[in-house]
């Protein structure tokens, strides 16, 4: 009876323990961006931005970012990308989403963030990453802010050096990387992609 128990609840702890890897795997769904500089990941947080986060996975299924420049890079600033081709023709995005500038992320070092115009609610499918704390991006009580909706977690060093890119202004755009920074691929990580 003994041998018994002990099996059961090693099947359960087993269980229990597969179950939570599932469960935040769905809250915190990763993300593999591979560029012409290399190749990062960003972890997604669906419980604090999940309009930001199912917008982000939608287009990274449909697999828009393929063939999509960074074309802002500010050093020590944010580097910016998910709107132009390599021919530097904005692409056609899906209807704009609401700001989740509230939603208790931080514009820290490496966290990412939904681009938009002056207009809060203005984000679709360009994305930034901040090289540095920007804590002025975060929304104060009279204005929005920013909304974050990830991070970088492995790849630092890739984001640094395109951080770090000989710039231009190009096409009435300013601070356009000299050398195009392509991406290749983005693609959601699932836990065989982990094995």
């Amino acid at each position: 009876m003994k041998k018994y128990l002990k099996n059961l609840l090693l099947t359960l702890v087993g269980y229990l323990i597969f179950m939570n890897q599932s469960i935040a795997s769905e809250n915190y769904p990763q993300v593999e961006i591979v560029t012409t500089s290399g190749t990062f990941t960003i972890e997604l947080d669906r419980n604090r931005a999940p309009i930001s986060v199912e917008n982000f996975l939608n287009y990274v299924q449909e697999g828009f970012y393929k063939n999509t420049i960074f074309h802002r890079v500010i050093e020590g600033f944010v580097i910016q990308s998910g709107g132009y081709t390599t021919e530097f023709e904005m692409k056609e995005t899906k209807p704009e989403i609401v700001n989740e500038s509230g939603n208790g992320l931080s514009n820290r070092r490496m966290s990412l963030g939904m681009a938009r115009s002056n207009e809060p609610h203005s984000a679709s499918s360009q994305f930034y990453i901040n090289l540095a704390d920007n804590f002025s991006l975060n929304p104060m009580p009279t204005r929005w802010g920013y909304a974050v909706f990830g991070e970088v977690i492995s790849g630092f060093e890739v984001v640094d050096a395109i951080g770090q890119s000989a710039t231009q202004t190009f096409q009435g755009l300013q601070d356009v990387p000299v050398a195009p920074i392509i991406i290749l691929e983005a693609k959601k990580l699932t836990s065989e992609n982990n094995r």
